[in-house]
């Protein structure tokens, strides 16, 4: 066995850098050295040490992981953080009541000592990002299986984590790139004292809601502010009233000078996602077979949670988070087919793998990677679409499933390790089962329960599926069944569940392993796994040995072409311009937004177009102070930045390294640019910097919170 030599392939892809695309790719920032020519050519006034330094501060030192899924920047110099309001969400809900409704009303901190603390939450700032390739793939050789091969890497990894410098608070995370042929060393700062310093009510953060979502014109003010607080030295620290607010090492002066059509714009962070590189047969897998099922299944959830939500403030208040993250991807999935379907996605990918079998002459090893991949996600296919039943109905919908899950797991560690695995498992539990409840309605849940089930039975594979599950809930048995199966189970009641947790562990085992609802659960999840993960995993594993191969073969062997890693929840610079968006042959929109659309859209009492009245004041009279351009409020604007999820709460930078904007969303059809990136169609949406200003300063009157920003005018000067 030879051992690879992956020094070529590197140098490969630093040279195809200088001739990317001026729009496409999520570029890992420690390289960017190599991208300055075609940046600057752009636009960009800054240099590539400017964003990214070791040595010195530099725009990444002001870009955060959010919470672990979001983006998020350091817009002062006492660690006020700025994200997404959907970012922030779930702890705007966990401070609202019907008393103190946050989300309808918005919350703005006027002292330190009004923040508002947040359990749970973190933000992770990078220290460094090191190519380790060479070392993790020491010893690593052509031809060895997959597991050996990973399990080598492993070692090699973790025994290279201890020759490592590294401060007591710093953490070091490895990641793969270009599907495991070169991997990266990160090392992390973990904050995890954060405070809520304002958001705005719904009717501005969350404007258009469900509607809007993935829509250009867009008029929402997608916006929140925290703040990091750390210990006496600057470093992380536990929550502790002594805390002062971090103070960072740079962070992004505000631009009052807007955008104007083709201004350069840079988008810093943590990109979750893509799927760039995989042969039309996995393209057309996601869009004929995977997206179909769980449109369906998510749009038959979403019906019924919208009818209970519009008929009761406290359900819409409880059910507002969880409806907004399942709507998200439902909406998504439906743009992303319209734009693969609109672009001729899947046949120019044909095309482009033509140009690739085209170039393998002399690399016979090359010449049967397509076809093998073909095949594998051929075979692949039914076991996808079963998952994305089982995923959606009863890991992601039906929520009393996470209960009887939790009470499956209990009985398991019961079973293995007796009354001491029983507690142990019991004690994590019974906060969480309390915390469940909170947010819950039993009445809801039963009608999501049916719909979904009869769906399962009526529309899954038999062959992947219980037989009980067809004969039981198919052919209008739904209903019934799922009644029954309620007014039996123990988890339908908070105090009768709580008080079993907390008993006699014999009497709860009896009674768990008898209840309806965790018996159906563990039979979905037996079937599941016996005949769909088990087999599913082993050809994934297939279709990930074979894809590195693919990807290097690329690479090898395709002249020109723009090579970029796939998006990893690393960080991530991506570069455009402000950019108008064609909807169509004879439709094409405006880059920039303006509160009029907003007036314009008014429902008053509708929760999606809700206008607050001190808002319309303020447009009545067009008091917009600086912020205002020419009489206008100007609200959001589009780019050709190729973002994905994880890019929400990513600030938008301009040419010399201030904040425009903050992305929060992309247009409908250009969410497909997890799997084809499109320069026609696929655009960025970003509230602009000025209405996050605006909003502050003269809806809510937190001037304080904008005079510790700085505000600068680069364009005048």
């Amino acid at each position: 066995m030879k051992k690879l030599h992956f020094l070529p392939l590197f140098l490969a892809f630093l040279f195809s850098l200088n001739s990317l695309s001026a729009h496409e790719g999520m570029w890992l920032p420690h390289l960017l050295k190599q991208m300055e020519g075609d940046m600057q050519a752009m636009g960009m006034k800054m240099s590539a040490e400017d964003i990214y330094s070791v040595n010195s501060g530099s725009l990444k030192d002001a870009i955060l992981h959010f919470g672990g899924g979001c983006t998020g920047s350091i817009i002062s110099s006492s660690g006020l953080v700025l994200t997404n309001h959907h970012c922030g969400y779930g702890y705007i809900q966990s401070h609202s009541s019907l008393e103190h409704n946050y989300l309808r009303d918005g919350f703005w901190a006027r002292t330190r000592e009004e923040e508002l603390a947040n359990p749970g939450l973190f933000v992770t700032i990078i220290q460094r990002i090191e190519d380790v390739t060479d070392q993790a793939l020491e010893g690593v050789a052509e031809g060895m299986p997959e597991a050996e091969r990973q399990s080598r890497i492993d070692q090699n990894l973790n025994a290279y984590q201890k020759t490592i410098s590294l401060k007591a608070d710093e953490e070091v995370l490895f990641r793969p790139i270009f599907y495991g042929n070169q991997y990266i060393m990160i090392v992390t700062l973990t904050y995890t004292d954060i405070r809520l310093v304002g958001t705005p009510p719904e009717s501005i953060g969350k404007f258009g809601s469900d509607t809007d979502n993935w829509v250009w014109p867009r008029h929402t003010g997608d916006f929140s502010l925290f703040r990091i607080y750390a210990g006496p030295d600057n470093r992380p620290a536990a929550y502790s009233e002594d805390n002062q607010p971090y103070t960072p090492v740079h962070y992004l002066p505000v631009s009052l000078d807007g955008v104007e059509e083709g201004d350069f714009t840079l988008v810093f962070g943590f990109p979750g996602s893509t799927q760039q590189y995989i042969p039309a047969s996995g393209m057309s897998m996601v869009k004929d077979a995977v997206n179909p099922p769980r449109i369906a299944i998510r749009d038959t959830a979403l019906q019924i949670l919208d009818k209970g939500m519009r008929k009761d403030e406290a359900v819409r208040i409880q059910y507002a988070s969880k409806y907004a993250r399942v709507a998200n991807y439902w909406k998504k999935w439906i743009g992303q087919n319209q734009g693969l379907e609109r672009t001729n996605a899947v046949w120019k990918k044909v095309l482009a793998q033509k140009e690739f079998r085209d170039n393998v002459h002399g690399h016979p090893a090359y010449a049967e990677l397509l076809p093998r991949l073909d095949s594998l996600y051929g075979v692949l296919t039914p076991y996808m679409v079963a998952t994305q039943y089982y995923g959606e109905i009863v890991h992601r919908n039906i929520e009393i499933f996470t209960l009887a899950r939790y009470m499956s797991t209990l009985l398991t560690r019961y079973q293995e390790n007796g009354l001491e695995g029983y507690t142990a498992y019991r004690d994590r539990v019974v906060p969480a089962v309390s915390g469940f409840y909170k947010n819950y309605q039993v009445d809801l849940d039963r009608q999501v329960f049916a719909a979904l089930m009869r769906m399962y039975a009526e529309e899954g594979n038999p062959d992947l599926t219980p037989e009980a599950l067809h004969q039981q809930f198919g052919s209008g048995q739904s209903g019934m069944r799922t009644a029954a199966l309620f007014s039996q189970s123990v988890l339908t009641d908070k105090d009768q569940l709580i008080a079993l947790l907390e008993g006699d562990a014999e009497k709860a085992v009896e009674a768990f392993s008898r209840d309806s609802l965790v018996i159906w659960y563990d039979l979905l999840n037996r079937t599941y796994r016996d005949k769909v993960g088990g087999p599913m995993s082993g050809i994934e594993d297939e279709i990930d040995g074979q894809m590195r191969l693919y990807m290097a073969a690329q690479m090898d062997v395709v002249q020109g072409k723009k090579f970029f890693p796939e998006a990893n929840s690393t960080l991530r610079v991506t570069f455009g311009k402000v950019e108008g968006y064609p909807r169509s042959d004879t439709t094409r929109y405006d880059h920039q937004t303006w509160l009029d659309g907003v007036i314009e859209k008014y429902i008053p009492g509708d929760y999606e177009f809700d206008v607050p009245e001190r808002l319309r004041q303020l447009h009545a009279t067009k008091d917009y102070g600086p912020y205002g351009v020419d009489g206008k409020m100007p609200v959001c604007f589009i780019g050709s930045n190729h973002t994905t999820g994880g890019n929400s709460g990513s600030p938008t930078i301009d040419a010399e390294g201030n904040l425009i904007g903050l992305n929060f969303d992309r247009v409908w059809e250009g969410t497909m640019s997890d799997l084809h990136f499109d320069p026609s169609i696929c655009r960025n949406i970003m509230v602009d910097a000025r209405y996050i200003l605006f909003i502050v300063d003269k809806y809510a009157d937190a001037g304080a919170i904008v005079q510790e920003m700085t505000l600068v005018h680069p364009k005048k000067n």
